[in-house]
């Protein structure tokens, strides 16, 4: 669940994650082999679903993750390029400030990242589980760091830019949909709304958020998708005849 929450960062999904791997490990515990331990297995069959998901949603598509990896890798092997230690250190001592900047790290590199330095496995067993070379998997996790690192940096600036608002930004963008369908309670609601009104980035898509769902229901109202009165009639007269 540890590693689901940090892959998804919604509570939700990770709960839906740990549940399909659960349910696909049972399934098929015909095919461990026993080559590696359990947990390697479990973890490989969890970052498998994990990718499927997000191939679907397509947050990022793979050349872009890649050119943003190699883009900070370039930043990092630049001899004027720094941070300040204290505030990057401070700032991953912050768990809702790591997880943030975790997610913002690519999801394979962010995969890597877990595996080795939350979930404690090698290099080799997150090679294994990737299914990358040794090389491979050794590259993820230092372009991961990097990318962590630079992350947490760059947060500074967010952070200033959202002293006094509350809420952090991914709370209030996955709770969006709730506050749009009257879910939340009051003080939830409150605290939304505060942060909409403070934070200089969530406005922008909370509005796009409002305006595509307007579009979606007025197409409710599209002459197109009514039912032509005659087919609605043939479709009457059909269900009449069968009862």
């Amino acid at each position: 669940m540890r590693y689901a929450l940090a892959l998804t960062r919604d509570s939700d999904a990770a709960t839906e994650l740990v549940q399909d791997t659960v349910v696909r490990g049972l399934e098929r515990a015909d095919q461990f082999r026993g080559d590696s331990g359990p947990a390697t297995w479990l973890h490989r069959i969890m970052y498998r679903r994990f990718l499927d998901d997000q191939r679907r949603r397509r947050p990022l598509p793979v050349d872009d993750a890649e050119e943003l990896a190699a883009a900070n890798e370039r930043d990092w092997a630049d001899d004027a390029y720094s941070v300040s230690a204290d505030v990057v250190v401070e700032r991953a001592e912050d768990r809702d400030a790591l997880r943030d900047a975790l997610i913002r790290v690519p999801a394979n590199y962010r995969a890597a990242v877990l595996l080795h330095d939350v979930e404690g496995l090698t290099v080799p067993e997150v090679a294994e589980i990737q299914e990358v070379s040794l090389a491979a998997a050794k590259q993820r996790l230092r372009r991961g760091r990097q990318m962590l690192v630079s992350a947490l940096a760059s947060g500074v600036e967010r952070r200033a830019d959202l002293a006094g608002v509350p809420l952090n930004c991914w709370t209030v963008r996955s709770r969006i949909g709730d506050y749009l369908d009257d879910e939340l309670d009051s003080r939830e609601r409150a605290l939304l709304e505060k942060h909409l009104a403070g934070c200089p980035t969530c406005p922008a898509l909370y509005a796009s958020m409002v305006g595509v769902t307007g579009a979606l229901a007025a197409m409710r109202r599209d002459p197109e998708s009514v039912i032509p009165e005659q087919l609605a009639n043939r479709v009457r007269s059909v269900l009449a005849h069968r009862e």
